[in-house]
């Protein structure tokens, strides 16, 4: 993982905003209707190239693949592990509960979620390695053409896919989760393998309080999340933590938040997990003031902030002096070699679905390099 003695390095969580060409590919292989693997193939090698070109012509020095070929970052795993099926109703978050008349409204700017959720109902294991041998080459070959700094790529969590994939196999929730690592664990170590900084997607650890473990009490979700990093560094345990980072966060949607868990109540087991490096919500204004539950943490030497400085559900674009000032407060945690400046989400969650608009992304991303520069003045003099 690049680290920076000069300047605040920039990166994002990872899935950027698709074109319909993207989308369409992608529903076609969703639907089971007029899917073409060769043209599919083509459209996502052209997007990947794309989307690098223009994080790094935006500024951004760590890039990723945008998550072009996935519908979602949680749900792309039932088209690679075997036994899941069906296709289960989506349980309301519980912020939202109250406030059916903003759901239909969000519907309507936002989009539907019309991709499968399915679950649970056989053995899992390993069924297509090719999808992923494909997401590799296609960012390499990208970075081959335009040189950013590095590059990094999203996998699901075990814990997450739990918490999308409702288990109706295997005897207990532990192993049912225990199961999803082993399986993923070969895709976390090809990533890793070809020189590629793997980010574990982790909602899992903060989102799933109020949305897939909303039926848990706190005592209950605490432990789960417990469990769920103790079985996520196993399936890490042949890559070095430099090589990882984790992004944690609370829903990557508009709406009340007023059910999210405190992150002072998960900070302790985040930093447990392996990764060295850690995403988090820092800019959206559930969120913001937490950065004193990070100055009063006991965060381990080893460990790399990158706190989100931009929302990724307004395309309000912030102004550059404002992520300089929330540069300098985390730089002031932990120090400056340890601080990149990340955001709160990404901008593409859905594949065809949100609210955020492309070029006003990238705007942002602009905007996010822009601040980082002005803060490392401030920080090297």
């Amino acid at each position: 993982m690049q680290l920076s003695t000069e300047r605040i390095l920039t990166t994002h969580v990872g899935s950027l905003p698709r074109s319909q060409a993207v989308v369409d590919r992608l529903m076609a292989k969703e639907n089971h209707s007029g899917h073409e693997p060769q043209a599919f193939a083509a459209v996502m090698s052209a997007a990947v190239d794309e989307v690098v070109a223009r994080q790094v012509g935006a500024g951004i020095d760590i890039v990723s693949d945008g998550e072009m070929s996935k519908i979602s970052y949680a749900t792309y795993i039932k088209d690679r592990l075997s036994g899941f099926g069906g296709d289960q109703p989506r349980q309301v978050a519980l912020d939202l509960q109250p406030y059916p008349e903003f759901r239909a409204r969000m519907a309507l700017f936002a989009g539907q979620q019309t991709f499968k959720r399915q679950c649970c109902i056989g053995p899992i294991a390993l069924v297509d390695r090719e999808s992923m041998r494909q997401d590799i080459a296609n960012l390499r070959a990208a970075r081959a053409r335009h040189a950013p700094l590095e590059l990094f790529m999203n996998a699901a969590s075990p814990g997450v896919v739990a918490a999308f994939q409702t288990n109706e196999y295997y005897p207990s929730h532990e192993a049912y989760v225990e199961a999803i690592a082993a399986a993923m664990r070969e895709e976390y170590e090809a990533i890793a393998a070809a020189g590629i900084v793997l980010q574990i997607d982790c909602p899992d650890l903060a989102m799933a309080r109020h949305t897939g473990f909303q039926d848990l009490t706190e005592e209950q979700f605490l432990r789960r999340a417990h469990f769920h990093v103790e079985a996520l560094n196993e399936a890490l345990r042949n890559i070095p933590a430099s090589q990882l980072r984790m992004h944690v966060c609370w829903g990557n949607y508009e709406g009340p938040h007023d059910h999210d868990i405190e992150v002072a109540k998960v900070l302790p087991i985040i930093l447990k997990a392996k990764p060295a490096a850690i995403l988090f919500e820092a800019a959206n204004p559930r969120h913001a003031h937490e950065w004193r539950e990070w100055q009063q943490a006991r965060i381990p030497e080893d460990k790399v902030l990158v706190p989100g400085l931009l929302t990724s559900t307004s395309n309000y674009v912030e102004h550059p002096e404002l992520i300089a000032q929330r540069i300098g407060v985390f730089a002031d945690i932990v120090g400056r070699e340890r601080v990149l400046a990340g955001t709160d989400c990404g901008f593409g969650t859905f594949a065809g679905i949100g609210k955020m608009d492309a070029q006003i992304s990238y705007a942002k991303l602009a905007a996010l390099a822009e601040g980082a520069r002005r803060a490392s003045q401030r920080l090297w003099p």
